[in-house]
C-alpha cells in the first residue's frame, strides 16, 4: 500500500515537472515572438515612413513657433495707428502755435506803440502849459521851449532813440546821406561833413532816419 502511494507521488512530482517546463518554453516562444514582430516592424518600415514622420515633427513645431510669434501685420497696423496719432497730435499742436503767434504779432502791432506814446505824453503836457501861459516875455518863451525841447531830447533817449553825431565828421554813408558838395573848403574839409540841412536818428543802434548833409568837395 505504501508503494502504491509513493509511486503515485513520484507520478504527480513528474506531472508537475513537466507542466513546469511547458509553461516556460510557452513563456520564452511569446518572448521570442514579440521581439521578432517588432524586428519585422522595423525592418519593413521604409525611409518614407521615416520621412513622413519626422516631416510631422518639424510641421508641429513650425506650428508652435508661428504661433508663438505675433501677427507681423498686426504689428505694422498698430505702428501706422500709433504713427498716425502722434502727426495728428503734432500737426494740432503746431496750429495752435501758429494761431497764437499771428494773435500776438497783432497785438504788438496795435499795441506796441503804447510804452512810446506813453513816455511822450509828458512832452505834450508841457506843450499844453506853454500855451495857456499868457506870458510875452520873448526871452522866458524861448527859455520854456528850450526845458520843453531837451525834456523831448532825453524821453527819445529812454525808447533808444539818438541823434547822428553830424559836426566834423567824416562822410559815411552808413549814417550819412549828402544832399550838396561844397567845393573849394581845402584839403582838410575834402570828405567831411559840412553841414547838417535835416538830423538823423538812430534807434537801438539801428539807423531810423539818414542824416541830410553838405559834404565838402
Amino acid at each position: 500500500m505504501e508503494e502504491k502511494k509513493k509511486d503515485q507521488l513520484e507520478r504527480d512530482i513528474k506531472v508537475e515537472g513537466a507542466e513546469s517546463k511547458v509553461a516556460k518554453e510557452s513563456h520564452n516562444s511569446e518572448k521570442q515572438k514579440t521581439a521578432a514582430a517588432d524586428s519585422n516592424e522595423q525592418e519593413n518600415s521604409t525611409p518614407e515612413d521615416h520621412k513622413d514622420k519626422n516631416e510631422h515633427d518639424n510641421n508641429k513645431e513650425t506650428t508652435q513657433a508661428k504661433e508663438e510669434e505675433k501677427d507681423p501685420l498686426a504689428e505694422a497696423q498698430k505702428e501706422i495707428e500709433e504713427l498716425k496719432d502722434r502727426y495728428l497730435r503734432t500737426a494740432a499742436e503746431f496750429d495752435n502755435y501758429k494761431k497764437r503767434t499771428l494773435r500776438e504779432k497783432a497785438d504788438l502791432i496795435l499795441n506796441g506803440g503804447v510804452k512810446t506814446v506813453t513816455a511822450i505824453l509828458p512832452v505834450l503836457d508841457d506843450f499844453e502849459r506853454a500855451i495857456a501861459d499868457k506870458s510875452e516875455d520873448p526871452k522866458v518863451i524861448k527859455e520854456g521851449v528850450q526845458m520843453i525841447f531837451n525834456k523831448f531830447v532825453k524821453t527819445l533817449e529812454s525808447l533808444g532813440v539818438k541823434k547822428i553825431d553830424t559836426k566834423d565828421q567824416d562822410f559815411n554813408t552808413d549814417y550819412h546821406e549828402a544832399v550838396a558838395m561844397v567845393p573849394g573848403m581845402g584839403d582838410d574839409k575834402k570828405g567831411k561833413v559840412i553841414d547838417c540841412v535835416q538830423t538823423g536818428y538812430t534807434m537801438n543802434d539801428k539807423v531810423i532816419r539818414h542824416a541830410k548833409v553838405a559834404v565838402g568837395q
